[in-house]
């Protein structure tokens, strides 16, 4: 019951957050918002797994996940505040350091396309390796599909906004991960 409560009240700042597009199955922030629920739902399942067991296989994968999701996000709000000149006519569910005029290509987003994404890819799999269950990394799965159908939605948004630009942008990328995918 606990896990519940937990989930449902930890879900309004989620929800909040993300309003301007829970009813538009075609923005990506309908699926970022899904990836969100399942990553909030891993938390609230595994928190008390959170210091179990601490130089078991499963929690050195999960900490170096955990540690390392924080460099792409980081990374990118920097990159995204430093290059990024917003752009207030623009699409009116996106977040304001979404806005952005101009396609940034440097820092970070010169290797990888969606570092943010990426971030929650290697957050939802830290916390998945607290305590691995058959349920918890079906949840996994889907918070990562949903991550994938963010990305590619917003790719889309983001050729029709920029053009053939970000089109090549994407040739000289990978999604989430340098040199990988």
């Amino acid at each position: 019951m606990f896990k519940v409560g937990a989930f449902i009240i930890l879900s309004i700042p989620v929800i909040y957050i993300s309003w301007r597009s829970l009813f538009n199955v075609r923005h990506h922030g309908f699926y970022r918002f899904l990836a969100w629920e399942c990553i909030l739902w891993l938390a609230v399942s595994n928190i008390r797994y959170w210091f179990d067991d601490p130089f078991s296989l499963t929690q050195i994968i999960s900490w170096v996940c955990l540690v390392y999701c924080l460099y792409p996000v980081i990374a990118g709000f920097i990159e995204i505040k430093k290059t990024g000149k917003a752009d207030t006519p623009r699409d009116n569910s996106l977040h304001a350091f979404e806005k952005t005029r101009d396609l940034v290509e440097t820092g970070i987003f010169r290797y990888i396309r969606h570092p943010l994404y990426s971030s929650l890819l290697f957050l939802t799999w830290g916390i998945l390796f607290k305590h691995v269950t058959f349920p918890l990394f079906v949840v996994a799965l889907l918070s990562t599909g949903f991550l994938f159908t963010t990305a590619l939605i917003e790719e889309r948004e983001n050729i029709t906004y920029f053009g053939e630009k970000y089109s090549e942008y994407m040739g000289r990328t990978k999604m989430f991960v340098p040199w990988i995918v």
